[in-house]
């Protein structure tokens, strides 16, 4: 359960209907697969020990006698395999029967949760059997087990993984308009378990799994589903086993239907903590009318050693849609976002005309692409866009082709200001050798263009748009008062990696060929600030060489910003999302300097232009980053270092 990832499991069982003994034995079974995958959370379906489809025997002693005798015989198997187990069965309490969810842990019964809501209803007359169970926690005897704590307001915390708190309710009780399990979230239940036996129909599967993710979307948890399958009896109806994990509004894993199986899958707590750290409007309370029960994970010798195999898989750009089917409403949606921002900006202040630095790299031709739609909302002239393109000491031909050709086919208007010479006389006024190729011959000529930018701007009454994004100011990878400064950025709180996939999605979606061709060149051009001398006529400084790869960055990026996620857990999960892409000492190499620049960069941050903010992560000062500019890295370098020693890398 390192790093908050636990391990858990739906399993629906052969059952043979009213044949505890054999049910029995068909659980332990599942319970020693599941052992052998490390799970630690495994859920069977409702009433699983008797068969959920007994109709009338429910009101047999014999059965209700024979259940609980092999409740006690699965308590017993759990010994040593350090599993949280939950079973369904039918069970007696002050003469009335009901339906109900047994937690167990290492040969000790935690308790007994009954079902609240009870359907009564088409083929499910369950009223007919059992009664609403009690939300108050009463004590009862199961045989030799004495005092077992049995309601619905049961909460069971892990007391060595404080964060991990499991609730149960059942079936019916998540198809209500509040279900149970919206108050156990709200009492501190970071995972609930729903043993189940909901019939199939056609269509159901969708609706039973929107359910499912829509309940831990709203109770920002993670969800076990285990329905009942094959063996139950087919009279009028049949359960198809439809397991379901489910973790903040996001399926993890989803059994076969019509197939009895296992379902395995790790969801996240410490990613759940950190969600509901983050919305404030979650209210967590210590409810009075809610029982804790304690158990205790243990971890063997070996398990200490090896860390578990994650199967759940992570992607490597995290702020790219990952449905294609949603792509072009996506990036749609996020062009709209940044239109609508520098719009609103331009409409409050009066203002027609707009300046922006064009270099024929990724981020000004996004910029200009915003822009342009900004003006076509408007229904404004775009030769009111003011393209400039500053050509000196770096700049290629193929950068300089591609600016001039894109500003020209957008109908923006163009100006080309030459920087050299005034570069020159600046280093040469300020003492600084023009052969020594330094931070201040670098940032000469970046502020140099910002100048030039805000004086064309005073020129024609109009704003300058900043073009810089989210990647670079994570990084400080800006020049401050440089390309660092505008009066509206755009691309503020877009990421390279979404820069990239935005210029993509334009390209694909154009009609004219020739602009087709320019974008998918910019797209295929090193991202570089081109303010060293090109080698041969080729772009010689390239950003990645220089502060590592983007998609790591973004990647990290991401982690460390929307859950706060510490840098072993973020190392760990990069290793995985980019085996076969880097190695180890690569990715390592470069979380260690994001931690560095993140921290260091800060006050380039804090004094950000405003700008508009498209996905659940930014950096603004005003919103998502309030961190100080002199904060201290030291206990994120500490971790970092001893990731380093534990893998061998320094």
């Amino acid at each position: 359960m390192k790093h908050g990832f636990v391990k858990v499991a739906a399993a629906t069982p052969m059952v043979r209907v009213a044949d505890t003994t054999y049910n029995a034995e068909q659980i332990i079974e599942c319970m020693h697969k599941a052992k052998e995958e490390n799970v630690r959370v495994l859920v069977f379906p409702e009433l699983c020990i008797t068969g959920y489809t007994c109709g009338d025997l429910f009101l047999q002693n014999t059965l209700l006698t024979s259940a609980k005798e092999s409740l006690i015989k699965i308590v017993r198997a759990t010994n040593d395999l350090n599993m949280v187990v939950v079973v369904g069965l039918p069970m007696m309490k002050l003469g009335n029967l009901y339906n109900v969810a047994a937690v167990i842990f290492e040969d000790k019964l935690l308790g007994i949760v009954p079902k609240y809501n009870i359907p009564n209803y088409s083929e499910f007359y369950e009223a007919r059997y059992f009664g609403v169970g009690n939300k108050k926690v009463e004590y009862i005897d199961i045989l030799e087990e004495k005092n077992v704590p049995f309601g619905t307001n049961l909460l069971f915390r892990c007391s060595n993984m404080q964060d991990l708190v499991i609730a149960a309710e059942i079936c019916e009780d998540v198809w209500v308009p509040i279900p149970p399990s919206s108050h156990h979230a709200l009492a501190g239940a970071t995972m609930i378990v729903n043993p189940s036996a909901s019939n199939e129909t056609t269509g159901k599967d969708i609706y039973r799994r929107d359910l499912v993710s829509f309940q831990s979307a709203s109770t920002v948890s993670a969800y076990i589903y285990a329905s009942a399958g094959e063996g139950e009896s087919t009279s009028d109806v049949v359960f198809s086993g439809h397991n379901i994990i489910a973790e903040n509004g996001s399926v993890l894993k989803e059994a076969p239907r019509f197939v009895n199986d296992i379902t395995i899958a790790e969801v996240d707590i410490q990613k759940i903590i950190s969600e509901r750290r983050r919305i404030s409007t979650f209210y967590t309370s210590n409810d009075e009318n809610y029982t804790f029960v304690e158990f205790t994970m243990t971890a063997g010798k070996e398990e200490e050693r090896i860390e578990t195999p994650l199967t759940r898989r992570f992607d490597r750009t995290p702020f790219v849609p990952n449905d294609k089917n949603q792509r072009d409403k996506r990036c749609e949606e996020i062009l709209n976002i940044q239109a609508l921002g520098l719009k609103k900006r331009l409409t409050h202040i009066g203002c027609k005309n707009a300046v922006l630095g064009i270099s024929g790299g990724l981020d000004s031709t996004l910029a200009l692409l915003v822009m342009v739609k900004a003006y076509d909302m408007m229904g404004l002239d775009r030769s009111n866009i003011i393209s400039v393109t500053m050509p000196c000491f770096g700049t290629t031909d193929r950068t300089y082709n591609n600016a001039v050709t894109l500003t020209k086919k957008l109908d923006a208007t163009l100006k080309e200001i030459p920087i050299k010479e005034a570069v020159l006389l600046h280093l040469r006024d300020i003492g600084h050798d023009v052969n020594i190729h330094d931070i201040t011959y670098e940032n000469a000529q970046a502020r140099e263009r910002t100048q030039i930018l805000m004086n064309v701007a005073n020129q024609v009454n109009g704003i300058v748009v900043g073009t810089g994004d989210m990647s670079e100011l994570a990084l400080g990878w800006a020049t401050y008062n440089g390309d660092h400064m505008s009066m509206y950025g755009v691309n503020a709180s877009v990421p390279k990696t979404l820069v990239r996939y935005l210029v993509a999605y334009y390209a694909e979606t154009i009609e004219d060929k020739e602009l087709e061709a320019i974008l998918l060149d910019v797209l295929d051009t090193p991202v570089s600030p081109e303010l060293l001398p090109p080698k041969d006529g080729q772009i010689s400084q390239k950003t990645e060489d220089l502060v590592g790869p983007y998609e790591l960055h973004d990647f990290f990026l991401y982690y460390i910003m929307r859950f706060g996620f510490t840098p072993s857990k973020i190392f760990r999960m990069a290793r995985i999302a980019f085996e076969g892409e880097y190695e180890d000492a690569i990715i390592y190499k470069w979380l260690n300097t994001f931690y560095r620049r993140f921290f260091s960069q800060q006050f380039k941050r804090n004094c950000l232009p405003d700008g508009p903010k498209v996905g659940s992560v930014a950096v603004s000062p005003r919103g998502d980053l309030r961190m100080p500019s002199d904060a201290s890295s030291t206990i994120w370098i500490k971790e970092l270092e001893q990731i380093g020693e534990n893998y061998g890398i320094i």
